[in-house]
C-alpha cells in the first residue's frame, strides 16, 4: 500500500452540503477500492492564481489517502466528467503528515 495526497477544487458556486455530497462521494469511491482515508481537511473557498473555466475562486478538499495505484486510477476517472470540479492533483508520498493542519485559523489570526 502506498501514500497519497490527493486534492480537489471545486467550484466556488456549490453550497456546503453539495461540498459534503463531493466528499461522501470520493471517500466511497476510495473505500470501495481498497484505499483507506487516513485524513480529510477541508480548506475552505480560496482565490485561484489564475482564472479557471471562468472561476476566480475555489473550494478545496484534501484528502490524505493510504490504497493502491488502482484506487487512484478510479478516484481520477470519476473526478474527470464531474463537473463541479475545476482541478484535482494526487501526488505519491513516502510518508504523511497527519498533525499538521496548514490551513486551519490559528489563535493569533482570529483575534485580529
Amino acid at each position: 500500500m502506498n501514500f497519497y495526497e490527493h486534492t480537489l477544487i471545486a467550484r466556488q458556486d456549490i453550497s456546503p452540503s453539495q461540498i459534503k455530497q463531493i466528499q461522501e462521494k470520493y471517500t466511497k469511491i476510495i473505500e470501495n477500492n481498497e484505499g483507506n482515508i487516513l485524513k480529510f481537511e477541508s480548506w475552505g473557498l480560496m482565490h485561484l492564481s489564475y482564472l479557471i473555466k471562468k472561476n476566480k475562486k475555489g473550494n478545496y478538499l484534501h484528502f490524505k489517502i493510504k490504497g493502491k495505484g488502482k484506487t487512484i486510477q478510479e478516484l481520477e476517472k470519476n473526478e474527470k466528467i464531474d463537473k463541479n470540479l475545476l482541478r484535482f492533483l494526487t501526488v505519491k508520498v513516502k510518508k504523511l503528515d497527519l498533525e499538521t493542519d496548514y490551513f486551519k485559523k490559528s489563535e493569533d489570526e482570529t483575534k485580529k
